[in-house]
């Protein structure tokens, strides 16, 4: 028990939120976070957090945590899992890791270093305005031209793991994609099970738009006014979330609500399609289907396992 890691992962809108928690009540485990937006206070609704009642009594960790303004990348998040995976280990508490955001679910379970070369954010900084000024694709192309691996794995709209690449190739001159290889093979310190959800296609994507419905619904254009009324920039991390960017462009009438909702949709499932490409390149993952299996019988076969 006292090394034991369980992973639930897969696309947005599966329903990894409620089904780690009934795992979490029948197998004495608590819950980690792998998700890069819910670690910040006042950011609800356009990260899907769970509420205090849907967590029923399960200890919840790495959700509200910082402020907005604050950054937050897979280094941090490493950090701070390992920690409480250490101190739920020593209570004889299983850690349940719940998220889609690959490279966080792998900084911990491989125990991936994922640590930057040095302090010096000079280039960094160039790359930033040159992705302002020049736009992301052009960045994109640059990587292309030194690390055709990474670039095909690194969509182009991802501008925060493009810069992250090209900063690796000018301070390391190897490949962030060599590197990540010769990181993956390592072997992990846990005794770990991976699962991971998927469903239909057809049905993730009609939860995405159903979510997205909601989440209008339930307020996110005002959660987003807020946050920028309060002096939280459009640079920061935490805006460059899925729903937040899309909704601060229309509150800055850069485009209008029919227009970021229209956005907000098709990258959401765009996202989700790529969370699917990522798991399946995992080797250790199990599958579960939710298009032939039901919840409980999901949650039998992986308490069967664990």
């Amino acid at each position: 028990m006292n090394n034991k890691l369980v992973i639930i992962a897969g696309p947005t809108a599966v329903g990894k939120t409620k089904l780690s928690v009934e795992l979490a009540k029948r197998i004495n485990g608590e819950i980690i976070s792998a998700d890069s937006m819910q670690v910040y206070k006042g950011m609800n609704i356009g990260t899907a957090k769970i509420a205090k009642d849907e967590m029923k009594g399960v200890p919840h960790h790495l959700i509200d945590i910082l402020e907005p303004t604050e950054d937050f990348n897979v280094v941090e998040f490493a950090r701070r899992s390992k920690r409480i995976i250490e101190e739920l280990h020593a209570k004889n508490r299983i850690p349940i890791l719940v998220g889609g955001t690959g490279f966080y679910i792998q900084s911990v379970l491989y125990d991936i270093d994922f640590t930057e070369n040095d302090n010096d954010m000079t280039f960094r900084h160039e790359l930033e305005e040159e992705a302002k000024k020049s736009g992301s694709e052009a960045l994109h192309k640059r990587l292309e031209a030194v690390d055709p691996e990474a670039a095909k794995a690194i969509h182009p709209n991802n501008v925060k793991r493009v810069i992250r690449a090209l900063e690796f190739y000018e301070k390391s001159k190897s490949k962030i994609s060599d590197h990540n290889k010769e990181q993956r093979a390592k072997s992990s310190p846990y005794d770990f099970h991976y699962f991971a959800l998927t469903n239909d296609r057809k049905i993730i994507y009609s939860n995405i738009e159903k979510r997205v419905d909601l989440m209008l619904d339930a307020g996110l254009v005002t959660e987003v006014k807020t946050l920028l009324d309060k002096g939280v920039p459009r640079g920061c991390v935490s805006m460059q979330g899925l729903g937040y960017k899309e909704i601060a462009a229309c509150l800055e009438n850069e485009i209008s609500l029919e227009e970021a909702v229209y956005i907000l949709k098709r990258d959401t499932r765009h996202f989700a399609k790529r969370q699917i490409t990522w798991l399946k390149r995992e080797p250790d993952v199990i599958w579960f289907d939710k298009s032939i299996m039901t919840e409980e019988e999901i949650l039998n076969r992986m308490v069967s396992m664990i």
